[in-house]
């Protein structure tokens, strides 16, 4: 069902088995797997949210001139559409935080690298790089025929992620230039309608009235847009509720052990104490039995 949609479900039974950190490689044997400790080490260290492992394309010997080429345009995209500057933005060797990965939502088919980049960047996620060498080609990619078709779903993916965040930059832009051309045409005509040359020039009028509509269109498909990513963004912080519930919220800092933690709220309010009735609780350990033996009866 793709490979979109293989990363989410893998996320899910990770996060439902109380991951506090996912670690995605490829399947084939491109990324160097003793890296995960680096990988993992920012996330730990409590400095970054998502960790994206760079490839170093430019020194990949089987790697065309065009393959690299197009690498860097497609991360210079990414980037402008992330506000990130991540040199590999296609690199599938990746560690998520789990706070990250309750606020990312996966929703195309071909592939999440370009996806999860962009909706990282626009949701302020602390995004790191890592330096790696990959280990050599064993057999071609799975996921695209040949290098055009992954270029057309590449290029897909960071438009349609983009639109969700700023569509005003793409609708904005657009229906201003059509707007420009169609207040061309219509100072021509008013130009030669006072010179008294007005009735050979309605060609004028039909093209500026052709970009005023399209203009007029942009602008309006502008407002739907805006109010259509007003109400993604609460659906999202309602699926990120939703997320917290059935797989718990996410540790504040992996390098501070749970009984170091501080308890005080982080809001900054003072709390009340409030007193409630001393409530009967069951042995937790019946019939004799005491921790040591239950764990392990979790361990067989």
């Amino acid at each position: 069902m793709g490979l979109a949609r293989s990363f989410r479900d893998g996320v899910d039974y990770a996060l439902a088995h109380g991951a506090d950190i996912v670690v995605n490689t490829d399947g084939d044997n491109q990324y160097p797997q003793e890296r995960i400790a680096d990988l993992v080490e920012p996330i730990v260290r409590g400095s970054a949210d998502v960790v994206i492992a760079d490839r170093q394309t430019s020194k990949i010997a089987h790697f065309s001139p065009f393959k690299k080429l197009m690498q860097r345009v497609g991360s210079r995209a990414v980037n402008y559409a992330a506000g990130t500057e991540l040199p590999d933005a296609a690199s599938g060797f990746r560690a998520y935080s789990k706070g990250a990965l309750l606020r990312l939502n996966i929703v195309t088919q071909f592939s999440y690298c370009m996806e999860t980049i962009i909706q990282a960047g626009n949701k302020r996620l602390r995004i790191e790089s890592l330096p790696i060498t990959t280990n050599p080609k064993t057999r071609e990619s799975r996921l695209f025929k040949n290098i055009g078709q992954h270029m057309v779903k590449s290029a897909t993916a960071i438009i349609r992620s983009y639109l969700m965040f700023k569509p005003y930059v793409v609708l904005g832009t657009l229906g201003a230039i059509l707007l420009l051309a169609a207040i061309i045409p219509f100072a021509r005509y008013l130009v030669f309608l006072i010179q008294g040359e007005g009735g050979g020039h309605v060609q004028s009028l039909i093209f500026g009235s052709a970009m005023l509509v399209g203009g007029l269109l942009c602008f309006a498909l502008l407002v739907i847009a805006d109010l259509q990513r007003t109400n993604r963004v609460l659906l999202e912080e309602t699926l990120e509720r939703l997320k917290v519930i059935q797989y718990g919220r996410p540790p504040e800092d992996l390098s501070t052990p749970d009984s170091l933690a501080s308890p005080a709220p982080r809001t900054g309010h003072t709390t009340q104490a409030i007193a409630e009735p001393v409530r009967h609780q069951p042995d937790p350990f019946p019939s004799g039995r005491d921790e040591h033996s239950v764990e392990r009866e979790v361990l067989r």
